[in-house]
């Protein structure tokens, strides 16, 4: 392990965060870089030594580091609960004051980590403080994604419901691109930006996973889950009753074409790969 044990304070001290659950990070994250690992060919992976994996949660991103190099590969995060669904070694700490020294490794990443902090500069200044050379960011533009659906309303109910989350997130989730100046900002030399497409396809034969977020549109759950963040920013609940009501039946129609195997969905999630030098 390199000198790197884990670390597992009783409490990590620092600013807020956003919470995800581990499911959550599995089902989102989960062979995100099968078949295009080329798009993190700025890491430079093959030539590292030390990489560290900043907010890993349950560790997907960490797991395809450790595939594409040889290197000692540490995945951190301030959730111990999601920390138990990761691979040894990893680290419980904040990513505002991580408990390394300067210049501890020749990497360090994150993962849609960025978009999800009050103060995302302040964490790439950080993530300089501990690196010897190279740092890397992996943010969406939560903005830009797009669908595709057999489900004729899923699309537009979808945009509607993407604007109204967005409008009472505190963060900026639509970081994307931006991030690199971002990075121009904490002071990294040799800023470069890659984009790649995340894209997320749901066809026959339906996974368990497709199931039952199939039953959760039509329950409308997943909107219930997001109600206090509309509300939050542009939305009155007379807005989400009546969103809430075309979001449950379009969910009915997506169930009702799964029991014929004729449901399809394409979902596009904009990624941006931002590297700079220390």
């Amino acid at each position: 392990m390199s000198g790197f044990e884990p670390l597992l304070p009783a409490d990590v001290s620092g600013v807020p965060v956003r919470e995800f659950s581990a499911s959550y990070l599995q089902r989102t994250r989960t062979g995100m870089w099968d078949g295009a690992r080329e798009a993190l060919s700025e890491l430079a992976l093959d030539s590292r030594g030390r990489v560290l994996d900043v907010g890993c949660g349950t560790g997907e991103l960490t797991a395809v580091l450790r595939e594409e190099t040889d290197a000692t590969v540490v995945g951190l995060d301030a959730n111990r609960d999601l920390l138990g669904h990761a691979t040894p070694p990893i680290v419980q700490g904040d990513a505002l004051s991580l408990p390394f020294p300067d210049d501890s490794f020749d990497l360090v990443v994150c993962q849609a980590l960025l978009i999800n902090l009050p103060d995302p500069e302040a964490a790439v200044r950080e993530f300089a403080r501990v690196s010897s050379d190279r740092v890397a960011a992996i943010e969406p533009d939560n903005g830009a994604v797009s669908i595709t659906s057999t489900a004729d309303p899923e699309a537009r109910l979808a945009r509607r419901a993407r604007a109204l989350y967005l409008s009472g997130v505190e963060t900026d989730v639509t970081l994307g691109a931006d991030a690199a100046d971002v990075f121009a900002d904490a002071g990294l030399a040799d800023v470069s930006t890659r984009r790649y497409d995340h894209e997320r396809i749901v066809d026959p034969p339906y996974s368990e996973a497709a199931i039952e977020a199939a039953r959760r549109k039509a329950s409308g759950a997943g909107l219930d889950d997001d109600r206090a963040t509309m509300l939050a920013g542009d939305a009155t609940p007379a807005d989400l009753d009546d969103l809430r009501q075309a979001w449950r039946a379009m969910g009915r129609d997506v169930v009702e074409q799964m029991r014929d195997d004729d449901y399809y969905r394409r979902e596009v999630v904009p990624f941006f790969v931002t590297t700079g030098r220390v």
